[in-house]
């Protein structure tokens, strides 16, 4: 089956880069690293060490994102004829009524032959107070809603316990505020070609996205990971669930004991198992569903915390490197995707070389700046090039600055993972949050501090000499990219990006 793109709002999934391209962007990645490691001379070989392993890091995740879309043009087979009878489960844990009206109706719209809506319900177990709206909803649009009176296992356990309680050989997962299209169904079943083919994801499209400066950044970074990511991992079966707009066979899910409950990204876990029974996997690049971005700092900040402790858990306690019954690729996959999520331990590693080089005159390696910036500007050039191709210019530099500027919550997450800590599941939000949500930035403010508490040191040693100049550029450039990620943590502040706006852009911060 051929997909075939005809509005604005699939643009990010548009996606072709020359392999050429590619193949020069890998091989400036591999040259750079040598450069680095073996080219220069250290200067503190400890710092040297940071950097050649903060390097490693970067070479991987380059060299995962090329292998992701060296083809993204794989077409799956598909046939019209399958029609299999489908229960489909729209999650509900508190979500404001009309949200859930707007996809549960669309839900009955679908146009396919043989299935059943439910509401699963679990704002009694989460203590919300519309629980019972929800039931008067189900009562009103004549589907059956199953509330749960017994918690545990968050939205994987809401799913599992309508599992228990239905038996139609197919099921759809939807969440609350993701609207399907009335085609949903028609071009997703046909992919189940064969015994095992275990689910099919379909993106993520947030039709928000133009709210505000949080809803698009949180757009902006899915749109790389829907666009040409996901349409890579099609070539060898390593699409992994994403949550909500997807089909999965129930003997996938009951070779694994249904929808894993331990973990808070439940998804992503409960892919890596029904893989590793032999089950496949498929991504429908088409955009069949539509839901909500958050649209506020800490509804963001939470979101982007659960993925990343989540998958850092895959890494930790779940190493798909020593599993069973995943073929070599899908444990590339799932290790490159996973280990995105140690990004933050690099970037504070190369966010505090110049700062330390302010405070005490050390530096990794002895070279010039000019040769050094002869090995770096093509090298990022490339990658930053590879990058907006691959998403079609989707990915913004607002989307980066949130993306680094996310160091702390993931070296959080990392210290919860290694001690153990339990973390709750939090259900996004789907109504933006007033608050002033600053101290979630402390971390960005600390460094301004040692950046300026380090100039004045540096200055007062040795002058306004090149190094010092050097190395407060490199400090000043990663604060103009904390700058977006701050600036929406402000009181009740955001950079409201809309079409109501007489200006394209306009920043608003309201006290």
């Amino acid at each position: 089956m051929t997909t075939i793109i005809t509005n604005d709002k699939a643009d990010f999934l548009k996606t072709h880069v020359a392999k050429g391209l590619l193949l020069l962007n890998g091989a400036m990645a591999i040259l750079y690293f040598c450069i680095i490691a073996f080219g220069f001379t250290p200067s503190n070989q400890f710092l040297f060490d940071l950097l050649v392993a903060g390097e490693v890091f970067h070479l991987w995740q380059v060299l995962g994102l090329l292998s992701a879309v060296w083809q993204t043009e794989y077409v799956a087979p598909f046939d019209a004829a399958i029609q299999s009878p489908v229960d489909v489960f729209i999650t509900v844990a508190g979500e404001p009524v009309e949200i859930v009206r707007q996809t549960a109706k669309a839900a009955l719209a679908m146009n396919y032959p043989d299935f059943q809506v439910y509401l699963l319900n679990d704002g009694f177990v989460a203590g919300k107070d519309n629980w019972r709206e929800i039931e008067t909803l189900a009562t009103e649009l004549g589907i059956t809603c199953i509330t749960r009176q017994t918690p545990g296992g968050a939205k994987a356990g809401n799913i599992n316990h309508a599992l228990s309680l239905t038996q139609r050989p197919y099921v759809v997962v939807f969440d609350a505020d993701h609207v399907p299209y009335p085609s949903f169904l028609a071009k997703t079943m046909g992919h189940f070609t064969d015994s095992k083919m275990g689910f099919v994801q379909t993106p993520q499209y947030y039709k928000n996205h133009q709210a505000n400066a949080i809803a698009a950044t949180a757009w902006e970074q899915q749109t790389l990971f829907f666009g040409p990511i996901m349409k890579g991992k099609n070539r060898f079966g390593s699409v992994f669930m994403c949550g909500t707009n997807m089909v999965v066979r129930r003997e996938a899910l009951a070779a694994v004991g249904g929808m894993c409950e331990f973990n808070i990204a439940e998804d992503f876990l409960t892919s890596l198992f029904i893989h590793a029974k032999g089950f496949r996997s498929i991504y429908v690049p088409e955009v069949l569903a539509e839901g909500l971005a958050p649209e506020d700092f800490l509804s963001y900040y939470k979101q982007q915390y659960r993925w990343t402790r989540g998958s850092l858990e895959v890494i930790f306690k779940y190493n798909p490197l020593f599993m069973r019954g995943l073929s070599l690729y899908q444990r590339y996959q799932y290790l490159t995707s996973a280990s995105y999520y140690l990004s933050g331990v690099v970037v504070l590693m190369n966010a505090m070389l110049p700062i330390i080089f302010l405070f005490s005159g050390q530096v990794p390696v002895k070279t010039s700046t000019m040769l050094l910036a002869l090995s770096f500007l093509p090298y990022i050039f490339l990658n930053l090039l590879v990058l907006q191709l691959s998403s079609n210019f989707s990915y913004s530099f607002r989307a980066i600055s949130f993306s680094l500027s996310s160091f702390y919550l993931q070296l959080r997450a990392v210290v919860a993972v290694l001690t153990n800590q339990k973390t709750v599941f939090a259900v996004t939000s789907k109504q933006q949050i007033q608050g002033n949500f600053l101290y979630l930035a402390a971390p960005h403010f600390v460094y301004i501090a040692a950046f300026l508490a380090g100039l004045a040191v540096a200055i007062h040693r040795e002058g306004v000499d090149t190094s010092v100049i050097n190395n407060s550029a490199w400090a000043l450039l990663t604060i103009a990219i904390f700058v977006p990620f701050i600036m929406s943590a402000a009181p009740q502040g955001k950079l409201s990006l809309t079409r109501r706006s007489k200006k394209s852009f306009k920043i608003i911060v309201e006290q």
